[in-house]
């Protein structure tokens, strides 16, 4: 699992046909520090994530097959929506 952020939709022309009704999102990798990963991902989304929300992405597929079938191709799923995150610098910052 890990944390990112969604930066926008996909429209696919052609799907599996287990994946009939799901949203696509472009999710940008958020690592410890605050930063991005290199490249966007795309997601499966059921749970109404918003644009520039923070996500947890799962990276088991077995969601997704439970979700839609054993033969659905997906693998990243968002299965949280976080509120703000706060790092243990942050905390410490505060404290003082």
């Amino acid at each position: 699992m890990f944390l990112a952020r969604i930066d926008g939709t996909v429209v696919p022309a052609a799907k599996h046909a287990t994946l009939d009704g799901c949203r696509f999102l472009v999710a940008q990798r958020l690592e410890a520090d605050g930063s991005t990963g290199a490249e966007p991902l795309v997601v499966i989304d059921w749970l109404g994530a918003a644009m520039s929300s923070t996500v947890l992405i799962s990276t088991d597929g077995d969601i997704a097959r439970q979700r839609y079938g054993n033969t659905t191709p997906g693998r990243l799923v968002v299965v949280g929506i976080v509120d703000p995150v706060q790092t243990p610098r942050e905390s410490a910052g505060r404290a003082a």
